[in-house]
């Protein structure tokens, strides 16, 4: 089985090659290049959901993994995190990817999606898996959120928070992977290394460093459950 590993830009990428042993190989796409290394294609996808959800489709349907189809998709990279439960440099991983900001503004409030009668607002990652890779790495266990605009004022960190209780942290990328991976029938999952706290935005604040060293520490230690994983086990558990 071969996993695709997706990022938003080519530092986060190479966080994540560096954590694979052996020679790297490159394939290019449309617009973009896998880099291989042993069962692991990790691919710099872009910005946002739009971006990530198009680069996922080009790489699950290019015939890349044809000799051993991708059994797994994994949104990867670093964001923001609703402290103090996930501090700066720790790690989360989704068990549930929710469109945060996907639905229609209105006197009353906010609607998701769903509410306006169609689409869909949230994935869930396989349980099992999500289990075997928090305690892999220590990581905590939660939902991640998707946002389009990065959130940088308190009230709106209370507003997500109140909207989605438990999110322990927000990135641009998950739920436009997700959406392109369940396209293709392929199971998803979100793997987020925290680089600054959800809120007022403060660069001098942010832990990018510390967040890409995570980034690479976790995927050594998950790569064997990553690469392993087979879909039974949920089914089973």
């Amino acid at each position: 089985m071969r996993v695709l590993v997706v990022t938003a830009v080519p530092v986060e990428r190479d966080a994540v090659t560096r954590a694979f042993g052996g020679a790297e190989e490159h394939v290019a796409l449309p617009g973009a290049k896998l880099h291989r290394r042993g069962a692991f294609d990790v691919l710099a996808g872009g910005a946002g959901p739009a971006a990530a959800a198009a680069a996922t489709a080009f790489a699950l349907a290019s015939g890349a993994s044809a000799s051993a189809p991708y059994g797994l998709v994994v949104s990867a990279g670093i964001g923001g995190a609703f402290t103090p439960v996930t501090p700066l440099g720790s790690l989360v991983v989704a068990d549930g990817i929710v469109a945060a900001d996907l639905g229609a503004e209105t006197a009353d409030g906010f609607l998701p999606v769903t509410a306006l009668g169609f689409g869909r607002d949230r994935f869930t990652p396989p349980p099992a898996l999500v289990r075997a890779v928090a305690a892999a790495t220590g990581a905590a266990a939660g939902p991640v959120l998707t946002v389009s605009t990065v959130t940088g004022s308190a009230e709106r960190a209370g507003a997500l928070l109140a909207a989605h209780p438990g999110a322990l942290a927000e990135a641009m990328e998950g739920f436009g992977v997700a959406e392109a991976a369940a396209r293709a029938d392929v199971p998803v999952l979100e793997v987020r290394a925290v680089s600054n706290a959800v809120g007022p935005r403060d660069r001098d604040a942010w832990r990018i460093g510390d967040a890409l060293a995570a980034l690479t520490d976790a995927f050594g230690k998950a790569a064997p459950v990553l690469e392993g994983w087979n879909s039974h086990e949920d089914l089973e558990g």
